[in-house]
């Protein structure tokens, strides 16, 4: 599937599009260069969901966790951009969330592609010379 941005007045329209498109997937790796927007997806997904908490980047945090207010369901995002070794994933305890059933929503998976599970849903968002983002799962 392919969901096109063209600026991001549509992001809530494209987040609406993702969340369709879940269905019982859970674990979502999210691919990117810097600055292609993943946390802006990431946030625009959670509100969708119904989180109404603040929502920001996980980058120091390691990982946010949010509860959507309309289902109750709980979403952990997670910005490994700052990991250096995987000791530091396995200390966190990681089976814990990608396992968890929760959502997972993961910036910088290629940090710790070992990790993930089997069934990730693999994102791939692209900035494109126009500005306009592309978002492929």
């Amino acid at each position: 599937m392919e969901i096109k941005i063209q600026s991001l007045g549509e992001i809530r329209q494209a987040a609406h599009q993702f969340v369709e498109a879940m269905g019982e997937n859970t674990v979502f790796a999210l691919y990117g260069k810097m600055g292609a927007g993943k946390t802006t997806f990431v946030k625009a997904i959670c509100e969708e969901l119904g989180v109404t908490d603040v929502i920001t980047s996980p980058t120091f945090a390691i990982v946010n966790e949010y509860r959507s207010d309309e289902s109750g369901e709980l979403i952990y995002h997670f910005d490994f951009y700052r990991i250096k070794k995987l000791s530091e994933v396995y200390d966190m305890g990681y089976e814990d969330y990608f396992f968890s059933g929760a959502l997972c929503f993961i910036e910088w998976p290629e940090l710790v592609e070992e990790l993930l599970p089997g069934d990730v849903v693999k994102v791939t968002i692209e900035e494109c010379e126009d500005g306009s983002r592309v978002i492929v799962l």
